[in-house]
């Protein structure tokens, strides 16, 4: 069954639309991984400063082969121009898929 990395970043909020147009730049990067089965962005609704990007892969292997890969290098390069990063902090979350459902 698959897994689940969950990149959970914190972005004040005036920096919250720098941030959605630095992964809307970047579109298309991670798709052509080997082992990816999908990508979210989810942008907090709730006051939060906490954004949760998504990811599902294969197995770890998949997942550990792209992190170490030049396209999440370049994907992940301080964007050209930018004085600082968008985020003040992340931290991985990783979790086995134990069940999934979706509609027909």
């Amino acid at each position: 069954m698959s897994v689940v990395k969950i990149n959970a970043i914190t972005v004040p909020a005036d920096r919250a639309d720098e941030l959605a147009g630095r992964f809307a730049a970047r579109a298309g990067q991670v798709e052509s991984a080997e082992g990816f089965e999908e990508f979210q962005l989810l942008r907090p609704a709730d006051g939060r400063e906490t954004w949760l990007v998504y990811t599902r892969w294969r197995d770890d292997d998949a997942f550990n082969a792209w992190a170490s890969s030049a396209a999440f290098t370049r994907g992940h390069a301080q964007a050209e121009g930018a004085p600082t990063p968008v985020a003040t902090g992340s931290e991985l979350w990783a979790f086995e898929v134990e069940q999934h459902t979706q509609r027909a």
